[in-house]
């Protein structure tokens, strides 16, 4: 049932002098949305025109300069669509629409019908020009499939002479060009071109489709440099690709096409298309951008993109899309958390110019997504992701020491739920465990006596009175707890900065300590250091056992 057998490797082309590998991209093709063609006629049920015009504004709106609207000879609907763009006025002046027809003489002739009054246009013709489709559908010699596309361009050519107001631009596609014999392929194209003669100033684009992808993005780009190679009309004619994606391929044999040679990319915002869909445009643009290339596209606002783009298709974005997706600057690994909060802590101390964090390829602001969403917490979180959350989000800066400490609560919390933690249930967390003190452990008043290098100190808690000696407050305090309760008491870490600039700063305390076999920590704020080392020591000993042993003495 399933027999790897019955299938053949794709024969792939010789070119052993191949120079595509030595190039790199320095900048952004010429792009086209086939959205509203493309993309439309893949949907389970097809956009109306309202859906339409909002995403045709939306790629007006990103910098689309070309965009594919309709197959207005073949459907009643896009006929309607491209006359309400062109009657309505809603076609930028530099933008141009593009249509697509079959090399049919009476489609050609109402494509012509829906274009009249357009300031410019590019008319694409196409008809299938692959070996199994000309032997098994068509049942045609090569010489027949030639005649069609030759026959389709003069028909393109006689009716654009009939609208002169309009600026043309032809496009012919061999449908299925990767899967057609590639000498086959440049005789056609050479045909078509030779009709419409672009050395004379017709503008002119050959658009070589992967309408299936059957081999691997290396292949596709022989492909297209030895087209450009041999093709006649090289100079005069722009190149265009439009790649699928049936094996998952279709943005790297796009890039690597564009380093073969070709000028021009057809694709769709976020892949939509048919099968497995078209070559993502957004991904393809982000690509460039992440490398220092300017994608001649504004896609600064990626979470609009994707509601149009939701809104408009009915189809949702996965959360693992490249660059797009609700997930893809989120870690929950507790060490790639660690190296963001590092890395970002780095880049910020030392005024880096040019990003260059761990694990984060771009900078999530600059398509609209907050630091809010790269790092979240849940059972493989560890240590520094909980301490980012915190002074990300609450202003909390804790001592590394203390990171494990609350790891490991926020550990045991989402083991026992199952479920990712938000930052206000860590806030929570950290304020029950190292904050909140019952009122009969709060720091009311102290005085302290200095006798040389010794302090006698007297503490008000709650309603008790508590007194002790050592060479400071804290030590002072020390004292008296293990006196009055019985107990080993020994301060393990202690901590303390200024939250702020001024004399007015609050100072924040951060202590362990360890009562008897307990480990334990707190924090606590005040405007007076002492007071906040003396409060941060009574709230982590309140939460030990021997607190309630016994009252105060």
């Amino acid at each position: 049932m399933f027999d790897y057998q019955k299938y053949r490797p794709f024969t792939p082309l010789a070119l052993p002098d191949r120079q595509w590998p030595n190039k790199t991209l320095t900048q952004a093709p010429v792009w086209c949305s086939v959205d509203l063609r493309d993309g439309n006629q893949a949907l389970i049920n097809p956009m109306n025109v309202k859906q339409k015009m909002r995403l045709f504004d939306l790629l007006v709106e990103l910098g689309f300069k070309e965009i594919e609207v309709g197959f207005p000879s073949a459907s009643q609907p896009d006929f309607d669509f491209v006359r309400t763009l062109i009657d309505e006025d809603r076609v930028p002046s530099d933008v141009t629409l593009q249509v697509l027809t079959q090399a049919r003489h009476d489609l050609i002739e109402r494509t012509y019908l829906s274009l009249k009054g357009a300031k410019r246009a590019i008319v694409h013709v196409y008809n299938s020009t692959s070996t199994v489709q000309r032997e098994q559908v068509f049942k045609m010699s090569p010489q027949g499939i030639l005649d069609i596309a030759v026959q389709g361009a003069k028909w393109l050519r006689e009716g654009a002479m009939r609208y002169p107001q309009t600026e043309w631009t032809f496009q012919y596609s061999p449908e299925s060009f990767t899967g057609t014999d590639m000498d086959h392929a440049i005789e056609v194209c050479d045909a078509v071109v030779a009709e419409w003669q672009p050395e004379k100033g017709r503008k002119v684009i050959i658009n070589l489709p992967a309408t299936v992808e059957v081999s691997t993005p290396n292949v596709f780009a022989d492909q297209i440099e030895y087209f450009c190679r041999h093709f006649n009309q090289r100079d005069h004619v722009q190149i265009s690709l439009h790649t699928h994606n049936d094996r998952g391929c279709g943005v790297a044999a796009a890039e690597l096409g564009l380093l073969a040679g070709a000028d021009r990319i057809e694709g769709t915002l976020l892949g939509n298309g048919e099968r497995t869909g078209n070559m993502d445009i957004v991904t393809m643009a982000m690509n460039l951008y992440s490398q220092g290339v300017d994608p001649k596209l504004d896609l600064s606002n990626i979470p609009n993109i994707i509601a149009v783009v939701e809104a408009c298709t009915d189809i949702a974005i996965a959360p693992r899309h490249p660059w797009a997706g609700e997930l893809v600057y989120t870690a929950f690994s507790g060490s790639h958390q660690d190296a963001i909060r590092k890395s970002m802590q780095y880049h910020k101390d030392h005024k880096q110019t040019h990003w260059n964090v761990a694990y984060l390829p771009i900078d999530p602001r600059d398509i609209g997504r907050r630091y809010e969403a790269v790092v979240r917490i849940n059972s493989q979180s560890g240590k520094g992701g909980v301490a980012l959350v915190l002074e990300r989000d609450f202003n909390i800066e804790l001592p590394k020491w203390m990171h494990a400490h609350l790891s490991r609560l926020v550990q045991a919390d989402v083991e026992k739920t199952g479920e990712e933690i938000s930052p206000h249930g860590i806030k929570g967390l950290y304020d029950t465990h190292f904050v909140s003190v019952s009122d009969d452990w709060k720091l009311r008043n102290y005085h302290l006596n200095h006798h040389e290098q010794q302090v006698s100190a007297q503490f008000r808690v709650g309603n008790s009175e508590l007194k002790g000696q050592g060479a400071g407050a804290l030590e002072a305090l020390s004292g008296a707890l293990k006196k009055s309760y019985n107990c080993e008491l020994e301060i393990v870490q202690f901590d303390q900065h200024a939250l702020g600039a001024g004399s007015d700063a609050n100072a924040q305390a951060c202590v362990e300590v360890r009562v008897n076999n307990e480990i334990l920590c707190a924090t606590a704020i005040a405007g007076d250091t002492s007071a906040a080392a003396l409060q941060a020591l009574l709230t982590a000993f309140s939460h030990s056992r021997s607190s309630t042993a016994q009252g105060v003495a």
